[in-house]
C-alpha cells in the first residue's frame, strides 16, 4: 500500500527522479494497448503526466514496488539522513521515505513483474538479463502452471507432443540484440550499422537506421537501406562508396577494403495471438523468428496447433510454420523474418492421434494431410526394443458418415502382415482420434531353467539341451555347507499346462545328484536347507534381569550367558539361586515341566567398579564364588528370583503446618500418621489439624477423610492409618468460612458458625435453587470426611453440622427420572395410616 506520508500534494510535487524510480520498474513498451496488469491504456504512463489518483492507484496495484523502491534507495549508497536532507531540500517531509529506508519493516505482498514489465526494464538498462531472469522466474512458473492446468483436453497420462518444449523458466532462449548475423538480415530502422574501411582510408563509423530506412555517411550522403538485406546493403555501399574512394574494392590485394556489419540489432513489436499460453504483444529481436516469439508467449497450449502456425503482416498471409521439423530434428526451416506489426496466430490444432505402448516418445501427435501410420510411428521415435513389430493395434471412432444404428460407433483394427514382419511400418491411412496402442513382448522367458533355496546364486540360468541336473546345480554356485542331502525337487512344466514332480538326491555337500537325469526347458530346482526343518530354538529369561524375555538359543549356552543377554541382573535380584523350568523327558504321566533349583553367586552381579567392588543398592549377602556353570537346553525357562521384601525407601510427603515440612522416608512398614507428625517435630501453632488433606497414590485412592484431632489424642484410633509410598499429608492454616456450591441461588462461601447447620448456610446462600434435589446434598468435612442427610421416620432429619473449612455440595435433580405424583403418595400414605389405626383398635379390643 502507499506509505501514509505519501499524499496527493506530495505526488504531484514528487521529483521527476523519485517518480522515475517508483515508476520505471513498471513502464511497458510504447504501444497502445491496455495493460493487462494496471489496466492502463499504453501501459505505465509518462510519470511526467501521472495524475495522482492514477499514482495511488498504480501504487496499490503493485504493493511489491515498496519492496522495490527499498531497494534502490539501499543501492543509492545515501544514508537515510541524507535522504532526508535532499526532501526536506526539495520541500517534502523528512519522514516521506521512512517506510523505505534500510531496517524499516517490509509492507506489501511480493508480486514477481510480469514479462512487458521485465522487457521495459531490460531495455531502459535498469537491470540485467539475468536479473530479469529471475525476476520473471516465479511469475512465469505460476502463470504457466496455471496453463497447464487449465489444458484439460490430452487424455490422462499423455501430453500433447511438444507441450513442455515452451514451458520454459528462464529468458535465456532470447536473441541476443549484438553479434554476428547472416547476409539474409533485412534492415530496418533501429538498426546499428558499423562500417569500417581499412587501406589506404582507415576509418570506422557507426550509422543508426532512421525511421524512413536511411543511414547519412559523410562524403557519401544519404543511402537508403531500410528493406535491403545486410547483403544487399553491402553491395549498395560497395558502389556508393566506390564514388568517393579510389582503389576501393573487395578483393584482399586492393587498395581500400571495407567491411559493413551490423552493431546492434534493432527490437522489434510482434503480436502473438490464437491458442498461446499467453496471447499479447512481445517484443523480440529484429533477427528473431517465429520461435522466439512462441517462446516468449508459452507456446502453443493443447488445444493449439504445431503443425500450421500462421505469420500474417496486415491482411496478407506470409506464410506457414510447421514446428515439427523443430522439436523432431532441431531444424529452424522457415526462412520467414518477423517485423514489428507481425502477427504470429495460432489456429486450433488439426486431427489428433495418440500413440501410446513401445515407442520411444508416447504422445499426442498432430497430423497433416496424407500422413499415415508410418509417419506417425516415425515421428514418436520409432519401436522400443520391447516392441512387438508383429502387430500394431488402432482404435478407431469412425467418421460421422460411416457411424450405424445400435451405438457401435468404435472399432479395433489390428494391422499386421509381411510389411511388419520385417520391420516396416506399412503406410496405412490415419482418421482424427486414433488411438495407436503397441504392444510389448511376451514376457515369458523361454531356454531357462531355475534354480531356488539352498544354493550360492539362486534365480534363472541358461538352459541348452542335454543339460543335466548336476549341471544347474553347479552353475547356481553349488550348495551351501548346511544343504539338505536327502531331497532335491524338480518342477516340469507339462505340454497341457499341469506339472509332475521330479526328485532326487545329493551324494555330498558339492551338489552331484544321486540320479542326475537331464533336465527340460521350464524346469524349477529346488535344493532344501537343514536349517527349514529346524524349529525355532529358544530360552525365555524372567523375574529380576534388566531385559526379560525370549533369547534364541546356542548349543552350549549357560544360566550365566542368559543372565548376560538379558543385560544382567537387578539390584533386588535373590542370589542364592534361580529356577529352570525344563521340558520333562516323559509326558505320559501328564507332567508339563521339571523345575531344577540352579546355585547362583555374587559373580552374577556385572555391575562392578575397577576394583571388584559391586557398585549397586544393598541386598542380602549372597556367596562370592563358587557356583557350577549351568548348561541350558532349548525351550527352558528361567526364573530369577527378587529378594525377599527387598525394595527402595518408601517416601512420603508432609507439607503445611509442621515444624519440619518434608519428605520423609518411612523407617518401617508400621509406621502411622502420628509417627510421622511426631518425627516432623509436631503442628505448629498456626495448624487446624481438624483441616487435614491427605492423598494416597497407590491404586489410586485419592483423598481419605482422616479425624486428626482423635489421633493426636488417641494413637489407637482407626484413622491413624500406616502410611504408604506415595502417601501425600498437608496440615493448612484454620480457615473460618463454609463454600456453598451447586444447586443454590447464590454459591458462595459462608462465615462459620458454631452448631449451626447445613440449613443455615444453604439460606445464607440464597436457599436451594428450582432443580436443587436436597435429598441429596452432603457435606464434606475439612478432614476430607463426607456426612448426608439423614432420614428419619416421623422424625425431623439430621442435618449434618459443617465444621470450619467444610464444603456443602447440592446436587440438580437428575431431569432423567420422571418426577413422582404428590397426591398419589399422600393417598397411599393416608391408606397405610388408616390400615395401621384399623389393627390398633382390633387389638385393644
Amino acid at each position: 500500500m502507499m506509505p501514509s506520508g505519501l499524499s496527493r500534494v506530495a505526488l504531484r510535487r514528487l521529483p521527476a527522479a523519485l517518480l522515475v524510480l517508483l515508476l520505471s520498474m513498471m513502464r511497458t513498451s510504447p504501444v497502445r494497448a491496455q495493460d493487462p496488469i494496471t489496466g492502463f491504456p499504453g501501459g505505465i504512463p509518462n510519470p511526467a503526466t501521472l495524475p495522482p489518483e492514477q499514482a495511488r492507484a498504480l501504487l496499490a496495484s503493485r504493493p511489491d514496488l515498496a519492496q522495490q523502491v527499498r531497494e534502490r534507495i539501499a543501492a543509492s549508497g545515501m544514508t537515510p539522513e541524507q535522504v532526508r536532507e535532499r526532501l526536506v531540500a526539495a520541500g517534502y517531509p523528512e519522514d516521506l521515505l521512512d517506510p523505505y529506508m534500510p531496517g524499516a519493516e517490509s509492507t506489501g505482498a511480493t508480486v514477481a513483474p510480469t514479462t512487458s514489465t521485465v522487457d521495459a526494464l531490460r531495455s531502459l538498462g535498469v537491470v540485467s538479463a539475468r536479473g530479469a531472469d529471475s525476476m520473471l522466474a516465479k511469475d512465469s512458473t505460476a502463470a504457466i502452471a496455471k496453463e497447464i492446468a487449465q489444458d484439460s483436453v490430452q487424455p490422462k497420462g499423455l501430453q500433447v507432443f511438444g507441450l513442455e518444449v515452451f514451458r520454459r523458466r528462464t529468458r535465456e532462449f532470447a536473441p541476443a540484440l549484438a553479434g554476428p548475423i547472416d547476409a539474409n538480415y533485412v534492415l530496418g530502422p533501429g538498426d546499428l550499422l558499423v562500417l569500417v574501411l581499412t587501406g589506404d582510408v582507415e576509418r570506422s563509423q557507426s550509422f543508426e537506421v532512421n525511421r524512413e530506412g536511411f543511414i547519412l555517411i559523410p562524403q557519401v550522403g544519404q543511402v537508403q537501406v531500410g528493406n535491403l538485406t545486410l547483403g544487399q546493403a553491402t553491395d549498395l555501399l560497395f558502389t556508393r562508396l566506390g564514388r568517393v574512394y579510389s582503389g576501393i574494392g573487395r578483393e584482399p590485394n586492393a587498395r581500400t577494403r571495407f567491411q559493413l556489419s551490423v552493431g546492434k540489432i534493432r527490437a522489434v513489436q510482434i503480436y502473438v495471438s490464437g491458442d498461446v499460453a499467453r496471447p499479447g504483444l512481445y517484443q523480440v529481436a529484429g533477427a528473431g523468428s517465429v520461435l522466439s516469439a512462441l517462446y516468449s508467449a508459452g507456446g502453443p497450449t493443447a488445444r493449439g496447433s504445431f503443425r500450421k502456425i500462421e505469420v500474417r503482416r496486415g491482411s496478407e498471409l506470409l506464410g506457414t510454420v510447421d514446428l515439427y521439423d523443430y522439436l523432431l530434428r532441431g531444424i529452424n526451416s522457415t526462412n520467414l523474418r518477423v517485423t514489428s506489426g507481425d502477427v504470429v496466430f495460432v489456429p486450433p490444432h488439426g486431427p489428433q492421434v495418440k500413440v501410446t505402448g513401445e515407442v520411444l516418445r508416447p504422445a499426442i501427435y498432430e497430423l497433416v494431410p496424407n500422413e499415415t501410420l508410418r509417419d506417425l510411428i516415425a515421428t514418436a521415435g520409432g519401436f522400443t526394443d520391447q516392441a512387438l513389430t508383429t502387430r500394431v493395434q488402432i482404435n478407431r471412432v469412425l467418421p460421422p458418415a460411416a457411424r450405424g444404428t445400435g451405438g457401435r460407433d468404435r472399432v479395433v483394427v489390428d494391422v499386421s502382415g509381411d510389411q511388419l514382419a520385417q520391420g516396416t511400418v506399412p503406410p496405412y491411412p490415419m482418421e482424427a482420434g486414433d488411438s495407436v496402442v503397441i504392444f510389448p513382448v511376451t514376457r515369458r522367458m523361454r531356454a531357462l531353467v531355475t534354480v531356488q533355496g539352498n544354493v550360492w546364486l539362486p534365480g534363472p540360468i541358461g538352459f541348452t539341451p542335454g543339460m543335466k541336473l548336476g549341471d544347474a546345480i553347479r552353475l547356481a554356485g553349488g550348495p551351501k555347507p548346511d544343504v539338505f542331502l536327502g531331497d532335491v525337487l524338480v518342477t516340469r512344466l507339462q505340454p497341457d499346462s499341469t506339472r509332475i514332480q521330479l526328485r532326487s538326491a545329493l551324494a555330498d555337500s558339492t551338489g552331484l545328484p544321486v540320479n542326475n537325469f537331464p533336465l527340460a526347458d521350464d524346469d524349477e530346482i529346488t535344493v532344501f536347507s537343514r536349517s527349514e526343518f529346524r524349529s525355532d530354538r529358544y530360552i525365555v529369561i524372567t523375574g529380576a534381569v534388566r531385559k526379560p524375555g525370549r533369547q534364541p538359543y546356542s548349543e552350549g549356552m549357560t544360566l550365566r550367558d542368559a543372565a548376560l543377554l538379558a543385560d544382567g541382573l537387578r539390584e533386588d535380584a535373590f542370589l542364592d539361586y534361580a529356577e529352570v523350568a525344563r521340558l520333562p523327558r516323559n509326558r505320559e504321566s501328564g507332567q508339563m515341566a521339571s523345575s531344577i533349583r540352579v546355585p547362583l553367586d555374587s559373580t552374577y552381579v556385572f555391575d562392578r567398579g575397577a576394583n571388584g567392588k559391586y557398585l549397586g543398592p544393598p541386598g542380602l549377602p549372597a556367596a562370592a564364588s563358587g557356583a557350577p556353570s549351568f548348561v541350558l537346553e532349548p525351550f527352558d525357562n528361567v526364573l530369577i528370583f527378587e529378594q525377599p521384601g527387598w525394595e527402595l525407601q518408601r517416601v512420603v510427603a508432609l507439607t503445611g503446618q509442621v515444624q519440619f515440612p518434608g519428605r520423609y522416608a518411612l523407617v518401617n512398614r508400621n509406621q502411622r500418621l502420628s509417627d510421622l507428625i511426631a518425627q516432623a517435630g509436631g503442628l505448629t501453632k498456626e495448624a487446624y489439624p481438624a483441616g487435614i488433606q491427605f492423598y494416597r497414590r497407590k491404586d489410586n485412592e485419592g483423598r481419605i477423610g482422616i479425624d486428626l484431632p482423635l489421633v493426636l489424642a488417641d494413637s489407637g484410633y482407626y484413622d491413624n492409618l500406616i502410611l504408604a509410598g506415595g502417601d501425600s499429608i498437608h496440615i493448612p492454616e484454620y480457615n473460618p468460612v463454609v463454600r456453598v456450591s451447586g444447586a443454590v441461588n447464590a454459591p458462595l462461601a459462608v462465615t462459620w458458625a458454631e452448631g449451626k447447620n447445613m440449613d443455615f448456610y444453604v439460606a445464607s446462600a440464597g436457599g436451594y435453587s428450582r432443580d436443587a434435589d436436597k435429598g441429596r446434598a452432603y457435606v464434606t468435612q475439612p478432614s476430607g470426611k463426607v456426612e448426608s442427610v439423614h432420614r428419619r421416620f416421623l422424625l425431623p432429619d439430621g442435618k449434618p453440622v459443617p465444621a470450619a473449612g467444610a464444603t456443602i455440595f447440592v446436587p440438580e435433580k437428575d431431569k432423567t427420572k420422571p418426577s413422582g405424583n404428590t397426591l398419589q403418595i399422600l393417598a397411599t400414605a393416608a391408606t397405610i395410616i388408616a390400615s395401621l389405626t384399623t389393627i390398633i383398635i382390633v387389638a385393644k379390643q
